[in-house]
Formats: C-alpha cells, sequence, structure tokens
C-alpha cells in the first residue's frame, strides 16, 4: 500500500512540474505582447488596426493591409498593402508608425488616457502619424495640432506603460492637461 501512495505522489509530482513548467513558459512567451499591448494599441492581432502605416505618407489616405505583407515591430504586428511599404517600415519604424502608439492623440494630451485610435480619423505633421478616436474629438485636434502634441509628448513617456485600466482608477502625478 505505501509503495502505491509513492507512485502516485510521483506521478503527482511530475504533472504538477510539468504544468508548472508549462505555465511559465507561456508566460514567458506572451510576456512581450502583453507589454505591447499597453504601449501600442492593437486590435484584432495589429496595430493600426490592420491599416498600412506606410500608406498615410504614400498615398495621402489610409488604406487597408494585407495578410500578405506584414512586419513585427516593438512586439506589435502590422499590415501593409504592398510589399515596398513593408520593405520602407521594415527599414525605418519609427519614421511610419504612428505616434502614442496609435492611441488617440487628443486622448493622450487631454487627460493622458488611452484611447482607441481610428485609423480613418489621422493627420500627419511634421513627418509624423497622428491618430484620434473618432470625427468630433479629430476636428478638436486640428483646431491646435502643435499645442496638442506638446501635451501628449509630455503625457506619453509618463503612460506609455500603464495599462489603461490603470490609468482610468489611479492616474499618474506629472501630466498636463491639453494644448500646450
Amino acid at each position: 500500500m505505501t509503495l502505491t501512495i509513492v507512485k502516485f505522489s510521483r506521478a503527482l509530482r511530475s504533472a504538477v512540474l510539468g504544468a508548472g513548467l508549462l505555465f511559465v513558459g507561456t508566460t514567458a512567451l506572451s510576456a512581450q505582447p502583453v507589454q505591447a499591448a499597453q504601449e501600442i494599441n492593437v486590435q484584432d492581432g495589429y496595430a493600426v488596426h490592420g491599416y498600412d502605416p506606410v500608406a498615410y505618407f504614400t498615398e495621402g489616405k489610409p488604406v487597408e493591409g494585407s495578410e500578405s505583407f506584414t512586419a513585427t515591430h516593438d512586439g506589435a504586428s502590422y499590415k501593409f498593402a504592398t510589399a515596398e511599404h513593408r520593405e520602407m517600415f521594415i527599414a525605418d519604424p519609427a519614421k511610419y508608425a504612428p505616434q502614442y502608439g496609435g492611441f488617440c492623440a487628443f486622448g493622450v494630451a487631454m487627460a493622458g488616457r488611452k484611447f482607441d485610435g481610428d485609423p480613418t480619423q489621422w493627420t500627419v505633421k511634421d513627418g509624423k502619424l497622428y491618430l484620434n478616436v473618432n470625427a468630433t474629438v479629430q476636428e478638436r485636434f486640428r483646431e491646435n495640432v502643435p499645442g496638442y502634441i506638446r501635451g501628449a509628448d509630455n503625457n506619453w513617456p509618463i503612460i506609455a506603460e500603464i495599462p489603461e485600466a490603470t490609468l482610468s482608477s489611479n492616474p499618474p502625478e506629472g501630466l498636463t492637461q491639453g494644448a500646450q
């Protein structure tokens, strides 16, 4: 009888150890995407809602990307309309990736918050792409783009790594509000 208990205990220990390693492995593998999701607005698995970030600069409008042309930057996946756009992005992602991780620029400036950036509500200013949550907010942002950018530039380093749920319940100190 005692021998059976020892064998059961060894089997149990092996199962627990295996499950523990599986958990640790899964956690380690998922750590980067979780961080990216905090710093980069990822929707349905892609930054910029799957729109091609290079197209804003080359076509002057939002263009949906293709599953055939993708690249990863800072832990987030991006789609592109063409292979050429993908190569342009890979060569200089900082030039094409939206500011503030693709979150609403006005929300970052006004409240230090990470609201969804709608890829159809956009502005390119001084060679940088800014997204906003909706047409009404986009209109307001365009009333003082340089001022809101200064406010968002102040707030983004403070909030970039903080999950939105934390920002809404416990905003950090040092945030500015509105155009600066």
